[in-house]
């Protein structure tokens, strides 16, 4: 996911802190009138630079939101917080966001149901160090530096975990991402955790340095998904469910040898990223079909399922202390919209 600045730094964290309430329900329908009057409006829907999200780029230019007849609008944010800012000034309805994430604004009030899963990590999210570095055990000692609280830090726990090893092995130095590459530069530092684009940034700034660990190693740790406002999921239910299918039909077609290609250069040119490197980045997650949905979200403990990536990183946060009380992760889940559709 585009997460290009802290949360710590940003509004969102202010309004994080000003409720608890963790009783979101499963939506009920609404009537007709009330469906009617909010079917008037178009759905209002974040999106950036991000591969996955660029996925409605797609759909966009080929025509397929307009045949769906959904009324919708696709508002573009040049960073990721900005759109998390717009959903909770309730100017958005749906967020574009880390499955973490969402829980954080969660435990602040904001409820986002999430309705689909866009992608998770697969080597986008990474831990660089320097040249003669290549493992965890060779890092032992050194200083390792990231955002604390993000998803950088929640890869990096987990690699010191797979490694068998002890964050007390580590010297620990807390940065902005958006900071990472200049820092790595300087000699006390000898690893940065990061995802890309900034990954590709911190590898230019120092030659010869090399990724040691990343998120294709634990497919699941991190997904981003499409959380939508409750109270948008109750009058226009049927209308998330068109758009779904048209998400589909877009994976599909970035899947397809075929037509990769084209998807590609539509998504690379609305970015502004050049093809190659934004086909970098695209092998960097994978994007997920609403088959794959179906599965991700029956309810499981391992990571390949929705619900256990987002039990993992509701104890990370937890852990790290982003929020003081549990949330309850089932209720910010609705797998309805995803099982019905064939």
């Amino acid at each position: 996911m585009m997460r290009t600045m802290s949360f710590a730094t940003s509004v969102v964290f202010g309004l994080l802190l000003t409720a608890c309430d963790n009783t979101a329900k499963i939506p009920d329908t609404k009537t007709d009138a009330a469906v009617s009057t909010a079917a008037s409006k178009p759905l209002i829907i974040p999106y950036n630079e991000f591969p996955s999200s660029m996925v409605w780029q797609l759909a966009i230019e080929k025509g397929w939101i307009k045949e769906s007849g959904v009324n919708v609008k696709f508002e573009y944010f040049g960073d990721y917080v900005a759109g998390i800012e717009a959903f909770l000034a309730k100017k958005l309805d749906a967020n574009i966001v880390a499955n973490g994430d969402n829980f954080m604004l969660s435990s602040g009030g904001t409820k986002g149901m999430i309705i689909l899963a866009m992608d998770y990590s697969s080597g986008t999210d990474v831990i660089i160090a320097k040249p003669g570095i290549h493992s965890l055990e060779d890092l032992k000692g050194k200083t390792v530096a990231f955002e604390k609280g993000l998803v950088s830090n929640l890869l990096f726990d987990t690699a010191v975990e797979d490694s068998h090893l002890s964050k007390k092995d580590f010297k620990i130095m807390n940065a902005s991402t958006s900071q990472l590459s200049q820092v790595f530069v300087s000699p006390e530092v000898s690893a940065v955790v990061l995802w890309q684009p900034m990954a590709n940034q911190a590898l230019k700034a120092v030659s010869g340095s090399s990724v040691i660990y990343s998120s294709k190693e634990k497919p699941g740790l991190i997904y981003d998904t499409l959380s939508v406002d409750m109270q948008s999921l109750q009058t226009r239910r049927d209308d998330w469910k068109k758009l779904i299918v048209v998400w589909d039909k877009a994976v599909n077609y970035l899947n397809d040898p075929k037509t990769k290609n084209d998807a590609i250069a539509i998504m690379a040119k609305k970015a502004g990223i050049p093809v190659d490197e934004f086909t970098k980045m695209v092998d960097g997650v994978h994007i997920l079909t609403l088959a794959e949905n179906k599965k991700l979200m029956q309810k499981s403990n391992e990571l390949s399922s929705l619900y256990g990536s987002s039990y993992n990183v509701n104890q990370f946060n937890l852990d790290n202390k982003v929020y003081e009380k549990t949330v309850d992760v089932d209720s910010l889940i609705y797998p309805d919209l995803v099982q019905e559709l064939p």
